[in-house]
């Protein structure tokens, strides 16, 4: 049984109320360990302690705080097979890529901690007697709300802008895959100052909402679904004006134009599902856009390589996918199939659960294909985070556009095809925040990602992420 902590002003610590939070093996289904349930007292203590760290940790040099998150880096990396594990076990991904993800985000944290230097004030034309001039400042104590489909990663990643901008940091890890936020908290206990990280665990309704509610924290960043982001503004608006950043869902499409090469096109499609994260992944291009020139010898590459992927132990090298989260998202996912069967389209692969004892337990479903699907039915339209790959025909770029015209959200779509000038020319009248040409899924270092839409306000991975954890002072000096 793990057990993890919370750290509070330099302690690891339980809820103040010892209030627990009990997380399973979505392998098994069995219990796997616990994290503290963090309540309105324990965010009450840590703003306290960001609070009374934060005059300190901003009065440092940039470098000063550079060098304090390359340390805190470099203890990720000596422990990074261990947190892999733990992942592993806790949200069912596949190891390798659990482990990348532990290694990035180490690697995203020193790319924030060599930006630093890059947070500049202006100055502005002078009037007669006046010179102007711009400062950045940190807000002072600021929080990240993280998904559970990359823990570890978001929640040390989405630290590196706050902390080398001056600010003390609230991280509230995921309620379905808290266990790894105990190694951060370790290790942030043991790298940084005391109060100038603060690492907690709960659940949304608990945890999350006390931390949106407390007045003295003004920025805030999350990753996860639309629903809860509007949550999120509701209860926030409710206590204070508060700058607030979403990075959500999509529904994405994979547009595979007349010219594609096809076996370049169905090498992507399966590449684009993520289903190494079981389809659990925001930018999943969830549906396939095939031009009717080439959608069959397309669509018939996909379904070879669907039958491919074998999912299994996460442990084991050869598995191509894990479980899904949770229980209560296993019935979502379930629920969604069953719609899909029951709206017309056909299932071209899987479905079900997968056959063998092992997959008798825990939350698993097939890498599931619908062909035959409409733009106006839900598996075009929704979004599900879970394997399901939507297949539909098209003729006309104005189909596509119209598609993209009517769905509320606007995250990613990839574009694969010979011609990249129709392709870019496409691209661009798409509204979403991020487009793949000839490639999708990787975020390159430095490059903003966001979604348009209902899915998310503000960028977040470049320098925009960076400045959006600064406010803006502007001050005039006579100057005779």
């Amino acid at each position: 049984m793990i057990r993890a902590k919370m750290l509070i002003g330099g302690v690891l610590c339980d809820a103040a109320d010892g209030a627990e939070l009990p997380t399973v093996n979505p392998a098994t289904g069995r219990p796997l360990g616990v994290a503290p349930d963090a309540g309105p007292e324990d965010i009450r203590r840590a703003v306290d302690a960001a609070h009374a760290a934060w005059p300190a940790w901003a009065g440092l040099s940039v470098d000063a705080r550079a060098a304090a998150m390359r340390k805190l880096a470099a203890a990720v990396r000596g422990r990074a097979d261990e947190i892999a594990r733990v992942e592993v076990q806790d949200t069912g991904n596949l190891l390798a890529p659990m482990l990348s993800d532990v290694l990035r985000a180490a690697d995203r944290l020193e790319f924030y901690a060599g930006l630093g230097h890059a947070v500049m004030g202006a100055t502005y034309p002078a009037t007669p007697t006046h010179v102007h001039l711009s400062l950045r400042e940190p807000f002072g104590v600021v929080a990240r709300i993280v998904a559970f489909n990359h823990p570890f990663y978001f929640a040390l990643s989405r630290m590196g802008a706050p902390l080398i901008t001056g600010n003390c940091v609230i991280v509230k890890t995921p309620d379905q895959a808290p266990l790894s936020g105990g190694i951060l908290a370790e290790l942030a206990a043991e790298h940084l100052p005391a109060g100038v990280a603060s690492v907690l665990s709960g659940t949304g309704a608990r945890c999350g909402d006390a931390i949106v509610r407390e007045p003295r924290i003004k920025r805030i960043g999350f990753i996860g679904s639309v629903e809860t982001a509007q949550r999120i503004q509701r209860s926030a608006a409710e206590v204070g004006v508060k700058h607030i950043t979403h990075e959500l869902g999509g529904k994405n499409m994979m547009i595979v134009l007349p010219d594609a090469d096809v076996e370049k096109a169905a090498s992507l499609a399966i590449e684009g599902m993520n289903f190494q994260w079981q389809g659990q992944s925001c930018g999943s291009t969830s549906i396939l856009a095939l031009h009717e020139d080439i959608h069959d010898a397309v669509l018939a590459r996909v379904r070879a390589r669907m039958r491919a992927i074998r999912p299994g132990d996460p442990f084991d090298p050869s598995t191509g996918m894990g479980p899904l989260i949770s229980e209560a998202h296993h019935a979502k996912i379930t629920a969604a199939i069953a719609r899909g069967r029951a709206s017309g389209a056909e299932i071209l692969e899987g479905g079900g659960r997968p056959a063998g004892a092992m997959f008798a337990k825990g939350f698993w479903v097939e890498p599931t294909l619908f062909g035959g699907v409409t733009a106006n039915n839900a598996l075009a339209r929704d979004e599900f985070f879970g394997p399901v790959l939507s297949v539909l025909r098209w003729r006309d770029e104005g189909e596509l556009i119209a598609i993209d015209d009517a769905s509320s959200l606007g995250l990613t779509a990839s574009i694969v095809g010979r011609d990249v000038g129709a392709a870019l020319g496409l691209g661009r009248r798409l509204r979403v925040g991020y487009v793949w040409i000839n490639c999708v899924g990787p975020h390159y270092v430095g490059v903003p990602y966001g979604g348009m839409k209902n899915s998310g306000v503000g960028r977040e991975e470049g320098i925009e992420e960076l400045l959006s954890y600064t406010e803006i002072k502007a001050i005039s000096i006579a100057s005779g």
